[in-house]
C-alpha cells in the first residue's frame, strides 16, 4: 500500500497510476472532497485532509509501507521569500514528523531541478554533485526547494527512510491544473510568437512516476536523483509543439538585454510575478545518468511526450 500525497496534481497524478498498474493499493490526500485529478478512472482509497492537518496525514499514513510526496509548496515570488520558505518548511517538517510516527518502509520526496547548481563539469552536464547556492536565485520557489530539500535529506541522515528526486521540467498527458504546461497550450494555440535563449532538461510525466516508484524499491536512502531525458533549447521544444499542432512556431527572438527589460518591467504589472523568467538564468543541462544507473530510469522521445500532452490536452478541451 502506498500513499501518494499530491495525487490529484499532475505528478502525483501519474504516480498514483503507474504504482496501480503494477499491482498497489493506492491512497490519495486530497483537500476537496470532489476532486480527482486526471485519475478519476482508478481506484483510490481517498482521505481528506492537508499537509497541514496532522490527524488526517496520521491517518493517512498509517499501515502505508511507501509514501510518495509530491504535494511540496511552490511559491514563485520576488517578494516575501522568508515568509514563503518559512512555511514551506514548516508544513515538510509536518509529513517528516508524521513519517517518523507512522514508520512506512520509504517516503519518497519529489523536489526540483532547482536545487541543482551550476555544472562544474559544463560539457557532462550538472549532476547531483552540483549544488544550489542558496539566495543566488531571488525567486521564493528555488529558495523553499532547497531548503525543503535540506530538511529532507537532513532527515535521512537522522535515521528517516527518505529519498529526494529532482525532476526537470516535465511535460505529458494529465497537467490537470497546467501548472507546467501553459506555455504547451499556448504555443498550440499560436499565442507564442516569441522565444529566448535557453536550454533546459525535460522529461516526459510518465517517466518521472516510474522512477519513483522504482525509487521505493531501489533508490538509497538520503540520495537525490535526477530525473531528465533532453536537453533542448526552448526553440527546440516549442517548434516540436507547435509543428504537432500544425501551427506556426514561434520566429521573434527576445534577447538578454530586452529579456531584462521585460524582467524588470513585469515587476510593476499586476501582481508583480513573472516567475520563471527571472529565473531563466538558471536553466542548464542536465546529467540523468545516476537516476538510468540506479533506479533504472527509461525515458521516451520528446516528441512523443508532446504529441501525447497534445492529445490529452484535446480531449479534456484545453484545446
Amino acid at each position: 500500500t502506498c500513499l501518494v500525497l499530491g495525487a490529484t496534481g499532475f505528478i502525483g497524478g501519474q504516480i498514483a497510476r503507474s504504482a496501480a498498474a503494477q499491482g498497489w493499493r493506492v491512497r490519495g490526500l486530497r483537500r476537496n472532497p470532489n476532486s480527482v485529478g486526471a485519475i478519476g478512472d482508478l481506484d483510490v482509497e481517498w482521505i481528506e485532509g492537508d499537509l497541514d492537518d496532522r490527524s488526517s496525514l496520521v491517518a493517512a499514513m498509517r499501515g502505508c509501507e511507501v509514501v510518495f510526496h509530491s504535494a511540496a509548496a511552490y511559491p514563485h515570488a520576488a517578494h516575501g521569500i522568508d515568509h514563503h520558505v518559512h512555511a514551506a518548511v514548516a508544513q515538510l517538517r509536518n509529513v517528516l514528523n508524521v513519517t517518523r510516527e507512522t514508520q512506512p518502509d520509504r517516503l519518497v520526496y519529489t523536489s526540483s531541478f532547482t536545487t541543482i547548481g551550476p555544472a562544474r563539469n559544463p560539457v557532462r552536464g550538472a549532476d547531483e554533485q552540483d549544488i544550489y547556492q542558496p539566495g543566488s536565485a531571488g525567486d521564493a520557489y528555488y529558495e523553499a526547494k532547497w531548503a525543503m530539500e535540506v530538511e529532507a535529506l537532513d532527515a535521512a541522515r537522522d535515521g528517516l527512510p527518505v529519498i529526494a528526486l529532482c525532476p526537470s521540467a516535465v511535460f505529458g498527458p494529465g497537467d490537470v491544473h497546467l501548472s507546467v504546461s501553459k506555455i504547451v497550450v499556448d504555443t498550440a494555440k499560436g499565442r507564442m510568437p516569441v522565444y529566448f535563449e535557453a536550454t533546459f532538461g525535460a522529461i516526459d510525466v510518465r517517466d518521472v512516476a516510474e522512477a519513483h516508484v522504482a525509487a521505493a524499491g531501489r533508490g538509497k536512502i538520503g540520495e537525490r536523483y535526477i530525473l531528465s531525458a533532453h536537453n533542448i533549447t526552448l526553440l527546440e521544444g516549442l517548434t516540436l509543439v507547435a509543428r504537432a499542432a500544425n501551427v506556426k512556431p514561434p520566429r521573434i527572438k527576445i534577447g538578454p538585454r530586452l529579456l531584462k527589460l521585460v524582467i524588470a518591467v513585469g515587476q510593476f504589472l499586476p501582481g508583480g510575478e513573472i516567475g520563471h523568467l527571472r529565473t531563466m538564468r538558471f536553466w542548464q543541462p542536465l546529467n540523468n545518468a545516476k537516476a538510468v544507473i540506479e533506479l533504472g530510469l527509461n525515458t521516451r522521445p520528446i516528441d512523443e511526450t508532446l504529441r501525447d500532452a497534445l492529445a490529452w490536452f484535446k480531449a479534456n478541451r484545453y484545446l
